[in-house]
Parts: structure tokens; C-alpha cells; sequence
């Protein structure tokens, strides 16, 4: 009697691991989405048109308003950053630097044969990788 009880609990735990049966139910489809309306923003009624004269919103540089927003406008350094870019060689920069390091032309250090090996490695993750050491 007590196996038959074991064997019967065994079974209906187990069945409940399946997917049909005794514990089967529907389950949400997540692939089943719905669309939302959009959300609708009031008006700010607090707005004031432009005074006379002012630049019109067209007028001003998209770029530029791009640039400002991203990197910042001409912000006062702190004098240890001043003095760090000085000790840098800030008035030494060449202006047009950052688009002259992608020129072919352009002059590099060579770092050796071990950097050249791991740029021109191929890529992988890494599950066959070997590494030695050289006397």
C-alpha cells in the first residue's frame, strides 16, 4: 500500500514537469502585442511668441546647437586641468590633428610583432585559445 501511494505521488509530481496533463494551463502568447496610442503632450500654455527682433528658431545653426550639446560650449577649465594641458603641449597641438590620424599617409610608432599578432588575430570566443611562454 505504501509503494502504491509513493508510486501515485512520484506520478503526479512528475507530471506536472510535462507539458500536458493534469497541471497543463494557457499560458500568455508574448508575441501577441498590442499597439498603445500615442501619447499626447498638452500644450504649454505658458509659452510667449518671440520678441521683435530676436533670431527666429530656422536661424539657428543645427550643427553648432549639435556640437554644444554634446561636447559643451567653451567651459572655464579648473586650473588643474589648465595646468595638466599645458604641461601636455596644448599650444603645440596642431589644429587639424584628428583628421590627419586616419590618413594612410600618416606617420605611426610600430609597436612590434606581438601587437600586429592580436590585431590580425581571427576573430573567436576564445573557447580554442592557447597560450605560451617563451624562454
Amino acid at each position: 500500500m505504501r509503494k502504491l501511494i509513493l508510486a501515485a505521488g512520484l506520478v503526479s509530481t512528475l507530471s506536472a514537469c510535462g507539458s500536458s496533463g493534469l497541471f497543463n494551463r494557457d499560458r500568455p502568447d508574448e508575441f501577441a502585442v498590442s499597439r498603445q496610442a500615442p501619447l499626447v503632450i498638452p500644450p504649454d500654455y505658458a509659452l510667449v511668441p518671440p520678441a521683435p527682433g530676436t533670431p527666429s528658431a530656422a536661424a539657428v545653426d543645427s550643427s553648432r546647437a549639435a556640437m554644444e550639446a554634446m561636447f559643451g560650449g567653451p567651459a572655464p577649465r579648473s586650473a588643474t586641468e589648465a595646468a595638466a594641458l599645458n604641461e601636455a603641449g596644448r599650444a603645440n597641438a596642431a589644429a587639424g590633428i584628428r583628421s590627419s590620424v586616419g590618413d594612410p599617409a600618416t606617420e605611426v610608432v610600430d609597436k612590434g610583432a606581438t601587437t600586429r599578432d592580436i590585431i590580425a588575430a581571427p576573430e573567436g570566443d576564445g573557447q580554442d585559445a592557447r597560450a605560451t611562454t617563451q624562454p
